[in-house]
């Protein structure tokens, strides 16, 4: 058996002061001087911690934006003039999918390499669209053997990345076929191509050389590949853009390659597998309302992996009702079953994947590993505010991050999620995430329960309600 995979981690401190979700509000005109001021007390000397930092840097004591919640001075005061209030600035975080919470929970584990924990348990949301509609099974979460982080049991988070084949031939004894090359992966999770607006400084550098570190794969486009250390590029997926540049490069060292979809896409692969070196050739398709039928096409025709891309917040491109990457993965994984092909490729799902139970939620659907970007640039602060698409300065300065810098902030987040990784595998009982890919039975969504339990009183519910 081989070793545990570990991914270590430092704390990484944050460049700039993190935004707060809660504040306390002081009236000072009635406050009365009490010498045993209840701030004086708070456990998480957060007042004094404050009060010298704005003494120093602005000369004022306003507001407390890193406030944890407990109200223990807005109970204890004599006056009452203390009242607990929501930072404007935090509601300003994120988008409608990449939520306040859930960046202050990326800057965490960015920071520390730990997994979040708020101490008052999950506050939900307990359904809604996408992946919120699914309850994963923790039915094995009560031995604590099962335990994933401190436990005894040994835990895979490996995945194989290549096509396999549907049988083995033997001839007087001997394996009678070439099997397929296969690249394994420590963690089913490579990193995606960053988007332009946010390649700026050193963050290339940073997510090639946190994939090296912690043995995953990053892809990056053919152009940007020229300007990478040699030490990383066992570790970098070139994505070739064009049929015409994939044919013009086709003598590239790189073991795993990625083309986008085209009418000719497998005289594409085919030309990039010709030569002496084994290679594996990803092809990249936007999810559409029609693309399970095109994926099984490609696999029945050869295909070594599909990358299905969605938007930022996991939906298809459809102008009517998209379909989020739940439903697309399952659709898909289903057709290739039926099919009696869906062993023989890889399957990659991008875009919207936020949190570490995106990844194992996808995986539940039908995926074999994920693909991600925000979360990336979230690791290095960005709060998402859309300054650098509208042309505007970086109010982070992300073209100034230091790449070592860069480097750790991303470790700690694969850190924080291999953890979690960890603990819902534990919790359900499996010991390989490999055997977890389209088990559908290990979670159970809201639709189907909301039918079984109401569908006979309240009958089918609408569309989009």
């Amino acid at each position: 058996m081989p070793a545990k995979y570990v991914i270590h981690h430092t704390t990484a401190k944050p460049r700039f002061r993190p935004v707060g979700k809660l504040g306390i509000v002081d009236w000072r005109e009635d406050c009365s001087g009490c010498h045993n001021c209840v701030k004086r007390g708070c456990v998480y000397r957060l007042y004094r911690d404050e009060a010298d930092t704005l003494r120093d840097e602005v000369g004022y004591l306003d507001y407390i934006y890193q406030c944890k919640g407990c109200l223990s001075c807005v109970q204890n005061c004599t006056k009452n003039i203390l009242t607990r209030v929501v930072n404007p600035e935090y509601r300003r975080l994120g988008d409608g999918y990449y939520t306040p919470d859930l960046v202050l929970s990326t800057w965490y584990q960015a920071e520390t390499g730990k997994i979040p924990v708020s101490g008052s348990g999950y506050g939900g949301p307990f359904s809604g669209p996408g992946f919120d509609s699914m309850w994963t099974d923790m039915s094995e979460i009560v031995r604590p053997t099962r335990d994933g982080i401190h436990g005894r049991e040994y835990i895979s988070t490996s995945v194989d990345i290549g096509r396999k084949l549907s049988h083995l031939a033997f001839a007087d004894g001997q394996l009678n076929v070439d099997p397929p090359p296969l690249i394994e992966s420590p963690l089913p999770v490579i990193f995606d191509r960053i988007p332009r607006h946010w390649q700026r400084g050193a963050v290339l550098t940073a997510v090639t050389t946190a994939a090296a570190k912690i043995g995953t794969l990053a892809v990056l486009c053919g152009e940007d590949l020229r300007e990478k250390d040699a030490a990383v590029l066992g570790h970098v997926i070139p994505l070739l853009e064009t049929p015409d540049a994939s044919a013009a490069q086709a003598e590239w060292a790189a073991p795993f390659v990625m083309i986008p979809d085209s009418p000719d896409v497998m005289e594409v692969q085919a030309a990039l597998k010709r030569g002496p070196s084994a290679r594996i050739v990803a092809i990249r398709i936007p999810a559409v309302p029609t693309v399970a039928g095109r994926v099984a096409d490609l696999v029945r025709d050869g295909a070594d992996v599909i990358h299905l891309t969605f938007d930022s917040h996991g939906r298809e491109e459809s102008p009517v009702q998209p379909r989020h990457m739940r439903d697309v993965l399952r659709d898909t994984h289903t057709t290739l079953v039926k099919r009696g092909i869906r062993d023989e490729v890889t399957l990659i799902a991008s875009g919207g994947i936020a949190a570490a139970e995106h990844v194992i939620k996808a995986i539940i659907c039908g995926a074999d590993l994920v693909a991600i970007d925000i979360p990336l640039i979230l690791a290095l602060e960005c709060r998402l505010c859309g300054e650098c698409r509208r042309g505007q300065p970086c109010p982070i300065t992300l073209e100034e991050i230091d790449a070592g810098f860069g480097v750790d902030r991303i470790v700690n987040l694969m850190a924080a999620w291999h953890s979690q990784l960890l603990e819902m595998l534990g919790a359900m009982g499996i010991r390989e995430i490999r055997r977890l890919r389209g088990e559908t039975g290990r979670c159970m969504f809201f639709e189907d329960l909301e039918r079984d339990s109401f569908g006979r009183l309240f009958g089918k519910r609408k569309s989009g309600s």
